[in-house]
């Protein structure tokens, strides 16, 4: 079973994009604090997880979401491979949003990193501008329609 659950912060804006066949795709990424501190430094550890939406998913993250919102995101991990500039292969993981739950309203100011208890807020306010969407050409790797897993 391959079943993800997460609960951190933004670290950035989330990114719009769409495939050549105009299907929504969103990234982000958030910090996910560590449950307990580094016993040697006293320091809090924490993980970034490169989150993917799809659809109309996507579409609701590149609109209510923005660096600092607190959310949860329940997916699973998917594995990918690609060749760097220095012509070396790499590996990168990627959490595949099946669900992302807003838990800090649009214009509240980000909750400190340790508030792992904050509390579901009514339907957020949207931004005033809605991102657009970027160019297919930007970086990201296109996929036909029949490729994808869903």
């Amino acid at each position: 079973m391959n079943k993800v659950y997460l609960i951190g912060n933004l670290t950035r804006d989330p990114e719009m994009r769409s495939t050549s066949t105009g299907i929504p795709v969103c990234n982000f990424s958030i910090a996910v604090n560590r449950r307990f501190k580094n016993a040697q430094t006293g320091q809090q550890e924490t993980d970034f997880f490169n989150i993917v939406a799809w659809r109309q998913l996507a579409e609701l993250c590149g609109r209510y979401l923005a660096k600092g919102r607190k959310v949860a995101v329940f997916g699973s991990i998917q594995t990918r491979t690609y060749e760097a500039q220095d012509g070396s292969k790499r590996s990168a993981f990627d959490i595949v949003a099946d669900e992302v739950e807003f838990l800090s309203a649009a214009n509240a100011a980000p909750a400190s990193s340790g508030d792992y208890h904050a509390a579901v807020s009514p339907a957020p306010a949207p931004r005033a501008q809605a991102p657009a969407y970027a160019p297919v050409d930007s970086g990201f790797t296109q996929v036909d329609d029949d490729e994808l897993p869903f």
